[in-house]
């Protein structure tokens, strides 16, 4: 076992267990010992996360060239949370998300719901226009990992529905780990070391299951809202392990896409000789593709 996932696993029996100690003393008479030793739970896990948050990639991961792959997603996009535009991408190193990518389908200006101040707190998740349509291998790979029974919840787009992803949801689903983060997701082994995850699937709209092998543009699901997600979204990375506790992140580069940054939309085909391409969204917009770029 890494000494990442071992801190990872020693982070999730201790903030639990110190939240448990402090509710112990608040709620139940005589507590049988001191405030710090309750406290002391809570004091050790911040710097395991931050050892987790903090540490990059190791040497072989950094200096690992970004590998070029298909796009996910056909139609029109726009990037969030973007290695493009800052590295970690998430603000963190953890789950190997150094290099992963947030998308979010733009079909036409004016078609997603905007973010709300006030109202609506939550809406639906067919409301926006990435839900349900499909995502696709990014190269010929073997299905590591497929899960897609967790529920797609409403949105979180408002200033109210924030708060409570971020102070609550956020903390709870971060004592279930990788799982609880990450909703429904694929992992896919491309080889030569290379992992592909993808976050966020769609309940129920799993193509595949694990041991299937899958040709590079083969619709393997759906896009959906599951797992610690504010709208339905695409989140997607490469990793050099299928394990989201131990993995480092590995740079990606999308075929005639590039890497786009934060707020950039960007206009994907069906690559030649490629699976079922079809989108939702119709014909794709009159665009022309970012210059290809790396983090």
């Amino acid at each position: 076992m890494s000494v990442r996932k071992s801190v990872m696993i020693l982070y999730r029996v201790l903030l639990p267990t110190g939240f448990a100690l402090v509710l112990w003393d608040v709620f139940l008479p005589g507590y049988p010992f001191g405030w710090g030793w309750a406290l002391l739970p809570l004091l050790v896990s911040f710097p395991l996360w931050m050892f987790v948050s903090r540490t990059g990639p190791r040497r072989e991961a950094l200096d690992h060239p970004p590998v070029e792959v298909e796009p996910p997603v056909r139609g029109r996009w726009s990037a969030m949370n973007s290695p493009a535009t800052k590295v970690p991408s998430h603000g963190t190193h953890a789950y190997g998300q150094t290099y992963a990518i947030d998308i979010v389908a733009e079909p036409a200006e004016g078609h997603r719901p905007a973010f709300a101040k006030l109202w609506p707190v939550v809406r639906r998740s067919s409301a926006f226009p990435a839900y349900d349509e499909p995502l696709f291998a990014v190269a010929d790979a073997t299905v590591v990992h497929a899960s897609d029974w967790m529920r797609d919840h409403l949105s979180r787009n408002s200033l109210l529905a924030i708060a409570y992803l971020l102070l609550v949801e956020g903390t709870v689903r971060g004592l279930g780990g990788a799982p609880w983060i990450t909703g429904n997701r694929i992992v896919l082994d491309l080889g030569d070391g290379v992992y592909a995850m993808y976050a966020h699937v769609r309940r129920g709209s799993l193509t595949i299951k694990p041991g299937d092998r899958v040709r590079a543009g083969q619709q393997i699901a759906r896009c959906g809202n599951s797992g610690n997600s504010t709208e339905p979204h695409v989140h997607f990375q490469l990793m050099d392990g299928p394990d989201l506790d131990a993995a480092s992140g590995i740079p990606f580069s999308w075929r005639g896409v590039g890497v786009p940054a934060n707020d950039e939309t960007f206009t994907t085909t069906p690559q030649s000789g490629a699976g079922n391409g079809a989108t939702s969204h119709g014909e794709p917009a009159n665009e022309v593709p970012p210059s290809n770029r790396t983090a």
